[in-house]
């Protein structure tokens, strides 16, 4: 399905195997926010292509993501990304990273021919997703958005992921239109703790549209205005993979909506996702019951 077929969204990223600790225990889960963010983009009816790499002992996430309906391009690698997220507290955007191994870094050649309307490039952190990769997909005609994440996180000799500065950050925002971050990355990019300052300093790097996940919502900036949405999640069982899901789900109602739109969609989205462990696998009419309960200004998508 390469050559000329152009898919609606396109993510890319590495498969990470995750170890997520919480006051309720320990949970192994199949992560990685390229499928996170291709679960959410199809559950919105997009036709999704997920680009990633892992070991071969973990090709049943392939066959998962080709049993709903996303189409994947893997490479295998001698190992997974091995991740560790710890919640030490109650508050959801407080946590401790650290990555035992890593997939490795992509090549131009491994996204040039795949073709969608819109990107999203999702590493997990600084190294994984190399400048050329973001030139490569400028050469299309298309929407790339990224998450910050993977580039002011960087990866210690012991594994731990320290956020820090992103000297680089000029020359790859410029090639970027949708960037997403959650309030700790926000803050650690632009040195800004209110949000909307920060989204502005954020915007002034060079993308277009913003995307801030926290613990209560989303808050959106484009074109110079600000859009909020709250999360109306039943219960926080899956933290993990929430802005992921925000971004792919938001990414995809950009394709037919504007941003003041987009938000509501993304929102729901991200609030069915997280009430279980994993991606989103709800239906989309529950997904449509949320919005026109919660979300009126977002409307339902052809």
């Amino acid at each position: 399905m390469q050559g000329n077929h152009r898919f609606d969204v396109a993510t890319i990223g590495n498969y990470t195997k995750d170890t997520i600790v919480t006051a309720a225990g320990t949970v192994y889960a199949d992560g990685g926010g390229f499928s996170y963010a291709a679960y959410a983009a199809h559950s919105l009816g997009c036709e999704v292509a997920a680009i990633t790499r892992l070991a071969a002992e973990d090709f049943h996430v392939v066959r998962d993501l080709e049993e709903a309906g996303i189409t994947v391009f893997a490479t295998e690698t001698p190992s997974s990304t091995l991740m560790r997220l710890e919640y030490p507290t109650a508050n959801v955007d407080e946590r401790l990273l650290s990555v035992a191994a890593s997939a490795g870094s992509y090549t131009p050649e491994q996204v040039r021919d795949v073709n969608a309307k819109a990107y999203i490039i999702s590493p997990s952190f600084r190294g994984e997703m190399p400048i050329d990769v973001f030139q490569e997909l400028r050469t299309k005609d298309a929407m790339i958005s990224a998450d910050v994440q993977g580039f002011v996180r960087i990866r210690h000799d012991d594994g731990r992921l320290e956020h820090v500065d992103w000297p680089e950050r000029h020359e790859v925002l410029s090639l970027v239109d949708i960037l997403k971050a959650d309030i700790v990355e926000a803050e650690s990019l632009t040195g800004e703790t209110d949000i909307k300052l920060a989204a502005r300093a954020m915007a002034a790097l060079g993308p277009r549209e913003i995307v801030i996940t926290h613990r209560n919502g989303i808050l959106v900036h484009a074109d110079g205005h600000f859009f909020e949405a709250e999360f109306h999640s039943k219960a926080i069982v899956g933290r993990s993979g929430r802005g992921d899901s925000c971004l792919g789900s938001y990414v995809a109602a950009r394709l037919e909506h504007p941003p003041e739109e987009a938000i509501g969609w993304s929102a729901a989205v991200t609030s069915l996702k997280m009430e279980a462990n994993g991606p989103i696998l709800r239906e989309y009419k529950e997904i449509v019951d949320l919005v026109e309960r919660k979300y009126s200004s977002a409307r339902v998508m052809s």
